[in-house]
């Protein structure tokens, strides 16, 4: 187990803020590594979660489903296109709307990913209780509403 670093004294009047930046980047770190082993990376995993729940959306439902910018999940969709995840095509009602569905290649990453983010979870929350575990979800709630609230630059 890694030891978690102290917080710097330029950061103790914000030991949450530095908390959950410390907690992102090591869970972001440990998904990224099971995703490698899966020839995905990092953010692909939830647009194809997002397809396994409703095959068929637009780029823009994708953006608004995982709140990622338009370049990130662009950039993202041209690759998993490239590796035959998907394919992108002009709606017909629209030619400028491109529609998104998973190829049988994309479907079956279903199962990996679920048992791939159910690891994570096992990993994630050792030593924690039931209790722990919802509570813990529901302040990371809390604060996320809180950040998003503010909107982008809006502090």
């Amino acid at each position: 187990m890694t030891a978690v670093p102290p917080t710097p004294s330029t950061a103790s009047d914000g030991r949450l803020s530095y908390a959950v930046f410390q907690l992102a980047r090591a869970h972001r770190g440990h998904a990224a590594a099971m995703l490698r082993a899966m020839d995905l990376h990092p953010g692909q995993e939830l647009l194809l979660m997002q397809l396994f729940d409703r095959d068929g959306q637009t780029q823009s439902e994708l953006l608004e489903s995982v709140g990622l910018d338009h370049s990130t999940v662009s950039k993202s969709l041209r690759r998993m296109q490239e590796a035959g995840l998907l394919t992108r095509e002009p709606a017909e009602h629209d030619r400028r709307v491109m529609v998104v569905h998973l190829t049988d290649r994309g479907r079956a990453l279903r199962a990996p990913i679920a048992a791939m983010w159910r690891t994570l979870e096992e990993t994630s929350v050792q030593g924690l209780t039931a209790k722990e575990i919802e509570t813990f979800v529901r302040i990371a709630r809390s604060v996320t509403e809180a950040l998003g609230d503010r909107g982008a630059g809006g502090c």
